[in-house]
């Protein structure tokens, strides 16, 4: 049997043609437009001398078409490649090179960024604008006018060889293109989401739609709305999952996460369930929920029965505060673009987990660097290892996915660098990413441990930890915080949340910001943080 998404999604399609999928606003998309507008798009690649295997890049903000041109990508068997759409004239260039992408679509308000890289980029030969309003760029084709060009192109065989480019920025180094098979990632992506609602996978891609159309008919109104950006992992992820079993899927008009646009959306759009990236996200949505109850215009949460997050270190104090106020249930998913279902953490009202805890998952291992298994309980550090349906390796990096794609007991692993020990009871403790571990006194610090320790404090937003050089030391532990509007933090007062921690975990220096810069999918800018700790004066 082939696997293929863009197999799984015209299965979907026929199955529930007059159903709304995409919403964005006042903007509605059904399964049959969808399905149409993803083969006109098909066909324009086509005609532009795009063949199967070429790679196609997203340099869009979250919109209907984000999802339409992938799923057209998918179905003539082009390579989806994400791009960030915070990346300058530099970074563009670089990732469109090692990309080897042939059409680029944008959104005009990065126009002028595409205009002025367009000579340094010379293997694109498809110039894509999606209208928001912004000037059009000439050498652009427009985005609707080239579907209105050309008819839905028929539908073809294809392979589960087929691929999906996965871009990382990662914590070190240039942007690393992971590899999936379309076989692999349905294969992962189902047994996360069929399960979840009950269901078992199923057993020919012909079934993909019939068992959607028995959910919906059965009364199932699944609306899911990924808050993360989906040229993220988390979101792009979810929103094929979501597409599995025939949900909606809602995208924020905005261009800046703004929590009380999601809050309002999740009201009006009935909104079951939602993707985000920890606590970069969950604490904003507390705090504009706080706003609207000290308004007295509470926001309706009655439609919400899941909150998932991945990436990102999700608190567990934060989860009890947002299932304080609504009947959901809080899915902490460990994984990364390198491999999907490492562990999981399920908190419900009145049953929540501590923070970085999880259930290892049913593919996964950790392992220390002689490739021995930890014994659970031994108190011994290791590194995640998740098996079964995995990534291919990196774009064009074979000495990278040399080091990432082990080969241990004569089985593969995808292993990107998670620290975690294994407790008595076989759950494991996540401590952090190994890239960005502080070395201070000959002790290995993980940075996000400390971060969670200093974020107890309830006067602190949000807060990164990195080592800066010390002669003493080696790393001396810094911590780059910002405080909630109106509120103040003494270093002793920080410190006392830190008590909890071993001494020398502690950040001997603290450097105040108004805020503390993370990327558009809430993962941590580290190298942001190590500048403004070198250059600010300490406290």
């Amino acid at each position: 049997m082939t696997w293929n998404l863009a197999t799984a999604f015209e299965s979907v399609c026929d199955a529930l043609p007059d159903r709304v999928v995409l919403i964005q606003g006042d903007r509605r998309v059904s399964w049959r437009m969808f399905d149409e507008r993803a083969a006109r798009v098909a066909a324009a690649f086509t005609a532009a001398g795009v063949k199967p295997d070429s790679k196609v890049a997203s340099y869009l903000y979250n919109c209907n078409e984000y999802t339409e041109a992938l799923y057209g990508t998918f179905k003539m068997r082009g390579v989806p490649v994400n791009v960030n759409y915070r990346y300058l004239e530099d970074e563009l260039v670089y990732l469109l090179d090692n990309s080897d992408a042939e059409v680029l679509l944008f959104h005009g308000s990065l126009g002028d960024q595409v205009a002025k890289i367009r000579d340094r980029a010379p293997n694109v030969k498809l110039w894509i604008q999606v209208d928001d309003g912004s000037p059009r760029q000439e050498f652009a084709a427009q985005y609707e006018q080239l579907l209105a060009a050309h008819e839905p192109m028929e539908r073809i065989e294809r392979s589960g060889d087929d691929l999906y480019f996965l871009y990382t920025g990662g914590t070190t180094g240039m942007p690393k293109g992971v590899m999936w098979r379309s076989e692999d990632l349905f294969g992962v992506l189902g047994d996360g989401v069929y399960p979840l609602v009950g269901l078992t996978r199923p057993d020919t891609m012909a079934e993909v739609g019939p068992i959607a159309k028995a959910q919906v008919d059965g009364g199932a109104q699944r609306v899911h709305l990924p808050a993360s950006p989906l040229m993220h992992g988390t979101g792009a992820f979810t929103t094929f999952q979501a597409l599995f079993i025939g949900a909606a899927v809602v995208t924020l008009v905005g261009r800046h996460f703004d929590p009380h646009e999601l809050w309002e959306t999740v009201q009006r759009e009935r909104v079951t369930q939602m993707a985000i990236v920890g606590d970069a996200f969950a604490k904003p949505m507390l705090r504009a929920l706080e706003e609207a109850e000290a308004k007295g215009t509470p926001y309706d949460l009655s439609s919400l029965q899941l909150i998932i997050s991945s990436g990102v270190m999700w608190s567990a104090e934060v989860k009890h505060a947002l299932m304080q106020r609504g009947g959901f249930i809080c899915l902490d998913s460990l994984g990364s673009s390198e491999g999907v279902g490492f562990a999981g953490s399920i908190s419900t009202p009145g049953a929540e987990q501590k923070t970085a805890k999880f259930t290892i998952g049913t593919r996964t291992k950790v392992f220390n660097d002689q490739g021995v298994e930890v014994v659970p309980g031994s108190g011994e550090v290791g590194r995640l290892a998740v098996g079964g349906s995995i990534p291919l390796g990196y774009y064009k990096d074979e000495t990278k996915s040399a080091s990432t794609f082990l080969t241990i007991n004569g089985s593969r692993w995808s292993v990107p660098g998670d620290f975690a020990s294994v407790e008595a009871d076989g759950t494991v403790t996540l401590l952090g990413r190994g890239s960005v571990v502080i070395n201070s006194g000959g002790e290995k610090i993980f940075p996000e441990e400390v971060e969670e320790a200093v974020k107890v404090h309830p006067g602190v937003a949000d807060c990164l930890v990195v080592g800066l050089p010390d002669e003493r030391f080696g790393e001396a532990v810094t911590a780059v915080v910002s405080l909630r509007p109106g509120e103040s933090a003494t270093v002793d007062e920080l410190l006392a949340a830190l008590e909890p921690l071993a001494r020398f975990k502690r950040p001997r220096r603290f450097v105040m910001v108004d805020e503390v810069v993370r990327g558009p999918n809430g993962k941590a800018d580290y190298k942001w943080a190590r500048g403004v700790a070198a250059a600010e004066p300490a406290v």
